[in-house]
């Protein structure tokens, strides 16, 4: 295998105001690299700025694998590091679990004083003697199928008044606590003042690998929302009356009966939540969790910092997917984004387990990186925290198991749309170790999965590469080999984007009553992208390169955003309603998919974006037994053969033509209205994924995708990233369909691109591909293949089919090629498989 050019070597992230980090750090290392001058306090070393990760001004992409330290006899941890360097990876990740570290006797051992695995310098300091520097993720909470999730038991038995209680006061189904509860945060930091400094003697500096970033807790508000307990104590009330207060004064009263109330009345009101309130109190509880969860990370990080963790990007975490789907991330989105979003120094990441990725959700990743990346400055870049690696028999059960390819291609979806960084989780299994002080819990150990853990990782637990190991290889050497091109991209748009609105996603504190499941049974099933996910699928597979704006950032320019999909039911705020009538009139264009919003997210009459589109709703009818529902198209939307659908809000329009009709009614379920300046493309029926309709609804909003293909089934699509420059790009093709591979030409603007040659792309496989880049010395124009090697005066590429085509400006050979020269350009046509080397000259 090559080794990795230079840039590669220095794996590490960044952040700061204004974009500059420096490696400033208090102690000494204890690590080999000890006597190594450490750098000046002004010397930038990390940096991010404009979406990317830099060292010393330079871009870096940054691959790590999850191992847990705590899980090995100290005996493995080498062979651990030697199985993440063979596969190419230069950066680990480990959890740091409080509940490890503390002892039965409540002391704290980070040195290896009770077991010699509880040294955590000693593997911090193998991690950098093996060139590997380190993402250091040290809770509170850890999760990781730690008993606690990390947190030791002794903390929420010494201070229960940091238990959660929840609604009508029952307690916590999870050992989630009251995080910003007094207790708990003295005890978070007199932990912190235990780990903390083990990493302050241990960050990068001077060239030297190291600590190059931290994780502030893990998965914050996670366990509140699966088990649907906020954290009611009487602490958290006492925080909460004055928020509302402030956020609503004198209109209080109107919002909530239990305003002005003596103060064991309106806990108890909130506590157990009456009907009529019940779905304002929803979506405010979780408005007022934002703030409050951005409280707790400034506290994590004031502690951190005062113990010596100073100049590396704070990392957070965002939970969200399950049973294959992501549909339910943006939650974690909503929930956290205030504490990373716009703060210098905090840089956010996705936490994602989504197996094989289909057409089912193959628009749940896309939607994961465009949404984090909505909320995101104009600096911070998008990464994932933990990515799915292994071959997801998680619990070593045999009934779940992805393919070989599942890690290829949602790696290369993600690096498509600008990731920076992408940690593989988990790379390396272990055992759970029994605790100091058995508890006859079943087990006495430290985990929750038995004696083994990590059954479905690259590396099993007992050392051995599993199934999945070769194959995350090949794509972690796959990216080394376009690691200089990739980090100083970005992705390139098409002028559309998706809209996306926090608020329909604070629905993780759900009271049970009428008012709250009218809310969530509207929002919930098209939220996002559309019912069905038809809108966000449509648009991916018919080619459209989008992006995402946060809807609730601000008012929309229609010449930053000339195009706009949202995704809405009959719930939406009002002030936002007015914010897309001001885009509309502006000469923003609208494509709105599910229902006319009739009301805001407390449940209150809001009609403003409806009035404006001049749309007056009628009945709602629905796809059931013996009711057939089906829908006509008309207009620019025909000629189109009748189809069902599953639900349908007619409608009648004051102006403008009406696109599909109910057949039973003749009313109208989509229109085309113009409005002010702009004009809108509205569906209330649940149209079924029709790449033509949706086309053809954009092109009548003037976007049309600017690089097509001529596939002769779905499931083929690309997406670019550009460089600084504007000039070199990469292709990024997709075929996500499973079994059928495809000859596939691509064309940007009506015009052919790669010469017009085709591509071969096998059945759920995906390929980078270069377009006027600059490597190795050598300018290639274009070339079917993907390069695996940069070299001064060569670059090494792997043939998709059976013959690649590599165009060079300028002189260029390659052993076996058929050679034709045009006007400058050298034209290589290489027959067979496999690799093959464009030399210059």
């Amino acid at each position: 295998m090559s080794a990795l050019p230079a840039v590669r070597r220095r794996t590490v992230l960044g952040t700061a105001a204004a974009g500059v980090v420096t490696a400033a750090a208090s102690g000494t290392p204890t690590s080999a690299a000890a006597d190594e001058k450490p750098a000046k306090a002004d010397q930038p070393l990390v940096t991010y700025r404009d979406k990317k990760i830099l060292v010393d001004g330079e871009p870096v992409l940054v691959l790590g694998g999850e191992i847990h330290y705590f899980r090995l006899k100290r005996a493995d941890w080498q062979s651990r590091l030697d199985k993440a360097k063979e596969a190419g990876l230069t950066a680990i990740a480990t959890y740091i679990p409080w509940m490890w570290h503390e002892t039965a006797d409540g002391k704290i051992d980070v040195t290896g004083r009770t077991r010699a695995e509880r040294d955590l310098g000693a593997f911090l300091d193998l991690c950098i003697e093996n060139g590997c520097d380190i993402v250091a993720r040290p809770g509170p909470f850890t999760m990781a199928e730690l008993k606690g999730e990390g947190v030791p038991d002794r903390v929420r038995e010494e201070h229960p008044e940091i238990n959660p209680e929840g609604w009508n006061g029952k307690p916590g189904t999870t050992p989630a606590v009251d995080l910003l509860a007094p207790a708990f945060l003295k005890e978070a930091r007199r932990w912190y003042a235990a780990v903390m400094p083990v990493l302050a003697q241990r960050l990068r500096r001077g060239g030297r690998p190291g600590v190059v970033a931290c994780q502030l807790d893990n998965e914050i508000g996670m366990l509140d929302w699966v088990s649907n307990t906020p954290a009611l104590t009487d602490h958290l009330l006492a925080d909460f009356h004055p928020w509302l207060e402030q956020t609503y004064g004198q209109d209080l009263g109107g919002r909530y009966p239990f305003a002005g109330r003596p103060e064991a009345e309106r806990n108890k009101s909130v506590r157990a939540p009456g009907n009529a309130y019940s779905a304002a109190l929803m979506h405010d509880l979780g408005a007022f969790m934002r703030g409050r969860f951005a409280r707790y990370v400034a506290d994590l990080r004031e502690a951190a910092e005062e113990h010596g963790v100073r100049g590396i990007p704070f990392l957070i975490n965002i939970h969200g997917t399950g049973g294959g789907t992501a549909e339910n991330f943006p939650i974690g989105i909503s929930q956290l984004m205030k504490t990373y979003a716009g703060k210098p120094g905090m840089i956010s990441g996705a936490d994602f387990y989504l197996g094989d990725l289909t057409f089912k959700n193959v628009t749940d990743l896309y939607l994961v990186n465009a949404f984090m990346d909505a909320v995101h400055d104009s600096d911070q870049p998008v990464t994932a925290l933990e990515f799915d690696a292994g071959h997801a028999d998680y619990g070593n059960t045999l009934n779940n198991q992805s393919g070989a390819e599942a890690a290829d291609l949602k790696t290369r979806l993600c690096l498509a749309q600008g990731a920076k960084m992408i940690n593989y989780y988990l790379f390396a299994g272990g055992f759970n170790p029994k605790l100091d002080r058995p508890t006859g819990d079943g087990n006495d150990r430290i985990g929750s999965t038995g004696e083994r853990h990590g059954f479905a990782a690259p590396v099993d637990p007992e050392g051995r590469p599993g199934p999945s190991y070769p194959s995350l290889k090949r794509t972690v050497h796959a990216v080394n080999g376009n690691a200089g091109l990739l980090a100083p991209m970005k992705p390139q748009h098409d002028r559309l984007s998706l809209a996306f609105v926090p608020d329909h996603y604070l629905t993780e504190y759900r009271p049970d009553t009428e008012a709250v499941q009218a809310v969530l049974s509207d929002v919930q099933s098209v939220r996002g992208s559309g019912p069905g996910d038809v809108l966000a699928r449509a648009m991916l597979l018919g080619g459209f390169r989008y992006d995402s704006v946060d809807l609730q950032a601000g008012d929309l320019d229609p010449d930053r955003t000339p195009a706009l999909a949202l995704a809405t039911g009959a719930y939406l705020d009002g002030a936002l309603q007015r914010r897309l009538v001001r885009y509309l009139e502006a000469g923003g264009k609208l494509l709105l998919s599910g229902t006319l919003p009739g009301k805001d997210m407390a449940g209150d009459a809001s009609t403003e974006l409806r009035d404006a589109l001049g749309l007056k709703p009628g009945k709602t009818l629905t796809d059931a037994n013996r009711f057939f529902l089906s829908v006509t198209a008309h207009g620019w939307a025909a000629p189109r053969a009748e189809v069902r659908a599953g639900k349908a809000q007619l409608a009648s329009a004051s102006r403008g033509d009406v696109v599909l009709r109910e057949v039973t009614t003749g009313e109208g379920c989509g229109f085309d209205v113009p409005v002010g300046k702009g004009r809108a493309v509205v569906i209330t029926a649940d149209y079924r994924c029709d790449l033509d309709f949706w086309t053809a609804a954009l092109a009548e909003l003037g976007v049309r995708p600017k690089v097509t293909n001529d596939a002769r089934l779905p499931g083929v699509f690309a997406l670019t990233t550009v460089d600084a420059d504007g000039g070199g790009r990469l292709l990024h093709a997709f075929n996500i369909a499973s079994g059928y591979g495809q000859d596939v030409a691509f064309a940007e603007r009506g015009k052919p691109l790669f010469g017009g040659e085709r591509l071969h792309l096998a059945g759920r496989a995906a390929a980078m591909l270069p377009l006027g880049v600059t490597a190795g010395g050598l300018r290639i124009a274009y070339a079917t293949a993907e390069i695996t090697a940069i070299r001064e005066g060569r670059v090494s590429f792997r043939a998709l089919g059976d013959e690649a085509v590599v165009a060079v400006d300028g002189p260029a050979h390659c052993h076996g090629a058929k050679v034709a020269t045009e006007g400058g350009r050298t034209l290589l046509r290489v027959r067979g498989r496999g690799e093959f080397t464009v030399r210059a000259g």
